[in-house]
C-alpha cells in the first residue's frame, strides 16, 4: 500500500492506495497555514478509518511543488521520515502533475493551476502527445494575466483560480477559456497516489537525500511588486 500526501497550498490531502484496490481511502481539506498540525493527524485518522496499518505501507509519496515555500516542505519533511523510519519507497511527483491528471482524457489542452501567493500563480499547460500526457511548457511562476495572455486556443482550466483570477481569464480569453467548476477543479491526493503508483509499480523510487522541493524562479516584474511570504 501508498500513502500519498499533498501540502503544497493552502489545500492539503492525504490518500491510501494499492495495486490490487487501487484508491483505498482519500481526504482533502483547506488546511490554510496549519500543515504542520494537521497532517500527520489527518494521516492517522484516515489509516484508522479504512484499516491500513502501518506494516501494509510500502511506499510515501510526496507532492512536490510548486507552491507555498513552507507548505511544500511539511509534507515532504513527513514523507522523508516516513520513508527512514519504516524503509519504505519514496516517490516525488510535482503538484500540477496531480492537478492535471484528472482532465487528461478531455479532448482539449488543460492548463493546471496553484495559487503561490502575493497575487501568484503557478501554471503548466498538459496535452497528449507522441510520448503520451504530459506538460507541454513549463512550470511557470507567473501573475495571472500573463497566464491569461498565453491562451491563443481553446483550453481548459483547473486547479486553485480565485473568483478575481477567473473574470480575469474570462476577460482577457474570452470564449477560449473553459474552466473547471470548484468540485472537478479540487486537487485531488488520489491522483496524486495513482501518479506515484505507476512510478512504484515501474520499479522507480527517489533518494530521501536527494530529493527536494521544486520551487519556481521568480519573474522579473513580479518581485518588485511582492512582499514577503
Amino acid at each position: 500500500m501508498l500513502l500519498a500526501l499533498d501540502s503544497s497550498t493552502r489545500f492539503a490531502g492525504i490518500a491510501f492506495y494499492d495495486g490490487s484496490r487501487g484508491l483505498v481511502a482519500e481526504a482533502n481539506w483547506h488546511a490554510g497555514i496549519h500543515h504542520t498540525t494537521t497532517l500527520m493527524p489527518r494521516v492517522a485518522q484516515l489509516a484508522a478509518d479504512c484499516g491500513a496499518r502501518s506494516a501494509d505501507l510500502r511506499a510515501v509519496a510526496v507532492a512536490l511543488g510548486p507552491g507555498s515555500f513552507t507548505g511544500v516542505r511539511v509534507a515532504l519533511a513527513a514523507a522523508k521520515g516516513l520513508a527512514l523510519a519504516e524503509g519504505l519507497a519514496l516517490l516525488g511527483v510535482p503538484t500540477l502533475d496531480a492537478a492535471a491528471y484528472a482532465h487528461r482524457l478531455q479532448p482539449l489542452p488543460v492548463i493546471a493551476v496553484v495559487q503561490a501567493g502575493r497575487g501568484r500563480v503557478c501554471w503548466a499547460r498538459y496535452t497528449a502527445g507522441p510520448l503520451g500526457w504530459g506538460a507541454e511548457t513549463p512550470y511557470t511562476l507567473s501573475d495571472i494575466a500573463a497566464l491569461a495572455a498565453q491562451i491563443t486556443v481553446p483550453a481548459l482550466l483547473t486547479g486553485e483560480l480565485t473568483t478575481g483570477d477567473q473574470a480575469l481569464v474570462r476577460e482577457r480569453a474570452g470564449d477560449k477559456a473553459t474552466i473547471a467548476s470548484p468540485a472537478l477543479a479540487l486537487r485531488r491526493a488520489g491522483c496524486l497516489a495513482e501518479l506515484a503508483w505507476q512510478r512504484y509499480a515501474a520499479g522507480e523510487r527517489d533518494d530521501p537525500a536527494a530529493l527536494t522541493p521544486l520551487y519556481l524562479q521568480e519573474p522579473a516584474g513580479i518581485a518588485d511588486r511582492a512582499g514577503e511570504d
